[in-house]
């Protein structure tokens, strides 16, 4: 189950994802030098309208795609906040493929597998939608844009405790 699993924030203190239990969550492998950055915007935004019903997003900052996450943390949250003013949680830069992927995207791979049944992810911006009961309900390809999951996450906040 999803809150099993510790990360570390973005300021490197560790977090147990049982913290956000009974949260609708969504989590977002992220960098800051993708063509798909711009993202940060809809995801803040869908933060905003949505925070206050049991919802939360997760950002991994994450560099095995194409080098677009150089920065260290401190730069990362800098250009997060100062651009987009991002106020969702944001955790330290992980590998979501390979032996050294973290460990919370090994079982999200396992639990929503992406197209043709493959599980590796394929670029920066991948989400996954979890229910407020911890269940990895769905993964969405870094071409679904924040706006466009809104009318998918809605029924789980309904459902939310």
């Amino acid at each position: 189950m999803i809150y099993d699993y510790k990360v570390q924030d973005i300021s490197g203190k560790t977090v147990c994802l049982s913290e956000y239990k009974n949260k609708v969550i969504l989590i977002v492998n992220t960098a800051s030098q993708c063509g798909f950055t711009k993202q940060y915007a809809g995801l803040e935004n869908l933060y905003q309208e949505f925070k206050d019903k049991n919802f939360v997003i997760l950002g991994f900052p994450c560099d095995q795609f194409g080098k677009q996450e150089p920065g260290t943390e401190s730069e990362i949250k800098y250009f997060c906040e100062t651009t987009y003013h991002i106020t969702f949680p944001l955790f330290s830069k992980i590998k979501v493929n390979g032996s050294e992927a973290h460990d919370l995207y090994v079982y999200l791979k396992q639990e929503a597998k992406g197209v043709l049944g493959t599980e590796a992810i394929k670029w920066n911006f991948t989400k996954f939608l979890v229910s407020n009961r911890g269940l990895v309900v769905k993964r969405f390809a870094p071409q679904d844009t924040p706006e466009s999951l809104r009318d998918i996450i809605l029924p789980y906040l309904e459902q939310a405790i």
